[in-house]
């Protein structure tokens, strides 16, 4: 079922949705939803955010740090900025001891790791969803899901312990690895556990350490400790000697010696506001969409926390997934558009979950060999510019593409950089959620009269014609092309 006709309750021009229902319901509120339901309303279309939490941010968040991709993405919503005013920059990192990597490197406006906890980056992406108008439903959970060719009924049981039906065109589960929405659709969740027993904390700290983010580990024993910037700081940790159950006691006493055994310190941790014990898996859903449902973040796809890929990732799919549901619903999506978003997205989930279990299969080696596998692979990387070209692309993001038809033009498909134009930024000229035509020439056809294409100029010499789509991504270009050639490549 492709699903690319208008469908019941478009909602264009009506964000707090029709009388009957809204066209999307989005159910998670954690970044990935937040920012997929703020794209939808933005481009007009009636969306619900169901959340089964109370209407407020958690300070107590486990992600932390937001890659260069991921503020790329933020930066044409007009949100980056502002988010980097308030985290710390990070140009290096240091794995294994002898392996660094150089974040300043990188081909980005935002050559860094930013340090920031989770629930600002939530805040940034609530505020844009609710002034573009997102109906919340909170204290809502999902009790159960139909789908039909024309749409999906949702059984939501409200706070009141009333349930309720609510129907839409589409839905999206973004609601995190125990996803109702998953469950519902009737999809497994197959993979297996990385790491038994994991702790965190947020604490105070009486020595201040010299970066914003430490991290250490042996074969017996890991810890990280990052700033929060407001003098709490999180720290996460190991322990090979005492793999326990999730609901097993933790103190601050074993969250210190962890953190010695890793780092030679525990820093004269104090105050300890939150503190909790987890296990670590690496999950994949087989696909990604089911009829009218589809599954984005921690829905989708869990991973090991190594390389700080997992909240990078999800919101990656939102801003693959949300363009492809406003064009359909506004019936101007070709046929099949709605598939690319599995097609897309599942080997970029599939490769995230290899290079993060790799990494932390790399630091848990004890035998010698491993460990000697290890010391080579960090000595290759660290000298092998490519190699390390290639590892920073995955880590941040920016280095992932997508398959690009038989006979394309070399850039289709891959990541656009954020190039300067004869009146702004790439990424600026992005911001009003439409397709970007850069051309050496002038374009006045399909697309500009119905208000989803922007036309920009390049600020250089240069002659390639480049369609950009939402997202940043290259949807065709072509050395040398006319109008023709654009109405072309604006069908397909």
């Amino acid at each position: 079922m492709d699903g690319t006709g208008t469908g019941p309750g478009t909602g264009t021009g009506n964000h707090k949705g029709t009388a009957t229902h809204p066209a999307v319901i989005v159910v998670g509120s954690g970044p990935t939803g937040l920012l997929l339901a703020g794209d939808l309303a933005t481009a007009g279309i009636a969306v619900t955010l169901v959340e089964k939490r109370p209407r407020r941010i958690s300070n107590l968040s486990r992600a932390f740090g937001v890659h260069a991709r991921t503020l790329e993405q933020l930066d044409a919503r007009g949100l980056a900025d502002d988010l980097v005013a308030r985290g710390d920059t990070l140009t290096g990192l240091r794995l294994f001891r002898r392996l660094s990597l150089d974040l300043s490197t990188l081909p980005s406006r935002f050559p860094f790791l930013l340090i920031t906890p989770q629930y600002e980056v939530e805040r940034l992406l609530e505020r844009r969803a609710a002034e573009a108008g997102v109906e919340f439903a909170y204290e809502s959970e999902v009790v159960g899901l139909r789908q039909d060719e024309e749409g999906v009924d949702l059984d939501v049981r409200g706070p009141d312990g009333t349930v309720v039906t609510r129907r839409a065109a589409y839905v999206v589960g973004a609601d995190g690895h125990r996803s109702s929405v998953r469950q519902a659709i009737g999809l497994d969740f197959p993979g297996v556990s990385v790491i038994k027993s994991l702790i965190l904390a947020d604490v105070r700290l009486a020595e201040k350490p010299e970066s914003v983010l430490t991290v250490n580990g042996g074969g017996d024993a890991f810890a990280m400790v990052a700033s929060f910037g407001d003098g709490w700081y999180r720290v996460m940790g190991w322990n090979r000697r005492n793999e326990v159950s999730d609901d097993a006691p933790l103190d601050l006493d074993e969250v210190k010696a962890i953190t010695r055994r890793a780092l030679g310190t525990d820093y004269g941790m104090h105050d300890a506001r939150w503190l909790s014990r987890f296990h670590s898996d690496e999950r994949q859903a087989p696909h990604y969409r089911v009829g009218r449902v589809f599954l984005a973040g921690d829905a989708a796809h869990i991973h090991s926390p190594a390389g700080g890929q997992g909240m990078n990732t999800g919101l990656q799919d939102a801003a693959n997934l949300s363009w492809k549901l406003a064009a359909t619903l506004q019936g101007r999506a070709p046929a099949g558009l709605l598939d690319s978003y599995e097609a897309e997205r599942h080997p970029v989930g599939r490769a995230v979950l290899r290079s993060s279990g790799g990494l932390v299969r790399l630091a848990r080696a004890r035998n010698p060999l491993l460990r000697a596998v290890r010391a080579l692979v960090s000595a290759f990387v660290d000298h092998a510019p490519p190699v390390q070209r290639k590892a920073l692309g995955q880590i941040t993001g920016i280095g992932y593409a997508y398959p690009a038809p038989r006979g394309a033009h070399r850039l289709t498909g891959t990541r656009a950089p954020d190039v300067a134009l004869e009146d702004g930024r790439l990424y600026e000229a992005l911001r009003g959620g439409r397709f970007v035509l850069i051309t050496p020439g002038t374009y006045e056809g399909p697309g500009v009269r119905e208000g989803w294409l922007t036309v920009g100029h390049w600020a250089s010499d240069r002659r390639t014609t480049v369609l950009v789509r939402p997202d940043g991504y290259v949807a065709w270009a072509a050395e040398a092309a006319d109008a023709a050639d654009i109405e072309r490549a604006l069908a397909r």
